[in-house]
């Protein structure tokens, strides 16, 4: 199936999904913050980046920055416990894929998860 890398400084958060989404029959790649997520961005080239936007190193919106200088059409869905109206903003603006708020089902994830592999992306 997809490539998928999870950035949560949340271990719990972390190990849920890569659960779910190996179960699922997905490769899974893990990053506990930015500076982390943008290593394994760089070597792993995930087919979806799903970003926790609050973290202490490094925001998901800095992060989400760098993954479009990298990649400019990644798939990326943001992840949030407590986002602003700006962040949302910002984040939309970034191209971001699907913007999901902390607290949702396993199922709105899925959902989220398969219109973003089913939307075509172009590599530059």
């Amino acid at each position: 199936m997809a490539k998928i890398m999870v950035v949560d400084d949340e271990e719990s958060v972390r190990t849920l999904l890569d659960t779910v989404l190996r179960r699922k029959g997905h490769d899974v790649a893990l990053a506990s913050g930015g500076q982390k997520a943008i290593e394994v961005f760089r070597r792993e080239r995930p087919s979806v980046t799903i970003l926790d936007l609050k973290m202490p190193d490094m925001n998901g919106l800095s992060v989400l920055r760098q993954i479009r200088t990298l990649s400019p059409q990644a798939s990326v869905i943001i992840l949030s416990g407590v986002a602003s109206v700006a962040d949302e903003q910002q984040a939309r603006a970034l191209g971001v894929t699907e913007f999901l708020q902390k607290g949702f089902s396993l199922d709105l994830l899925g959902e989220a998860l398969k219109r973003t592999l089913k939307a075509p992306v172009y590599e530059t």
